[in-house]
């Protein structure tokens, strides 16, 4: 699609730098819980919870993998959308799934939160409680599957190539396929210890986005 295109994407490269070094500072200095304190984000009804979290914990991973994963993502797709919509236009929707990503996913834990304490009457349940409110959410993947929504949408029918399984598929049917299962996991509590919400967050906010550009006509698809 883009052979022999050089593509301009000084954003995609400075939000992968910047991730990266967020890393290594979590990993080489002995500052890593603070780090986690402070920029990771919490339950709303957490002591720990800052507003500035919905921006912070989008540059922070738990380890080498989960980075790799989100910045080969972030730089397959997310160079190809910044040289068509233009790196401020790029930036601003990174931004905007990133954010709304946590904010669903704080929309979530706060009624799961509700939930439980409504039924917390024992110690063992009011530990259970803290600990919940506690659990901290980090990582670049809420904005990076707005960016897989983005490219599903305005190249549906570019033809993909899996890692695991190795196997082609059209961006239309991965982006379909891989919400329904983020919603699925999300709903039935599979493959707990992923804020599948975020993830879903992250498409629902840029698809949103997408549309409202779409309507002013300052992209097309």
């Amino acid at each position: 699609m883009f052979a022999g295109q050089r593509l301009s994407s000084p954003v995609v490269i400075n939000v992968i730098i910047a991730n990266v070094m967020v890393w290594l500072a979590m990993t080489l200095l002995p500052i890593r819980y603070e780090m986690l304190e402070y920029g990771a984000l919490f339950n709303i009804e957490s002591p720990l919870f800052k507003p500035f979290q919905v921006f912070t914990y989008m540059f922070m991973h738990a380890d080498v993998w989960h980075l790799l994963f989100n910045m080969y993502a972030l730089w397959m797709f997310g160079r190809v959308l910044e040289y068509e919509i233009g790196s401020r236009r790029f930036f601003i929707y990174y931004m905007v799934c990133g954010i709304g990503a946590a904010l669903v996913q704080m929309g979530v834990g706060y009624l799961e939160y509700s939930s439980m304490a409504a039924e917390a009457t024992s110690v063992p349940q009011l530990i259970e409680l803290a600990k919940f409110a506690n659990i901290p959410t980090i990582g670049a993947s809420g904005a990076v599957f707005g960016l897989l929504l983005a490219f599903g949408l305005m190249h549906p029918n570019n033809v993909i190539m899996l890692l695991i399984p190795p196997m082609p598929i059209k961006a239309k049917w991965f982006v379909i396929v891989y919400g329904l299962l983020e919603f699925f996991f999300g709903v039935s509590g599979v493959a707990s210890g992923v804020a599948h919400f975020a993830h879903l967050g992250g498409m629902l906010w840029g698809l949103a986005l997408l549309l409202w550009w779409k309507k002013q006509r300052k992209i097309y698809f």
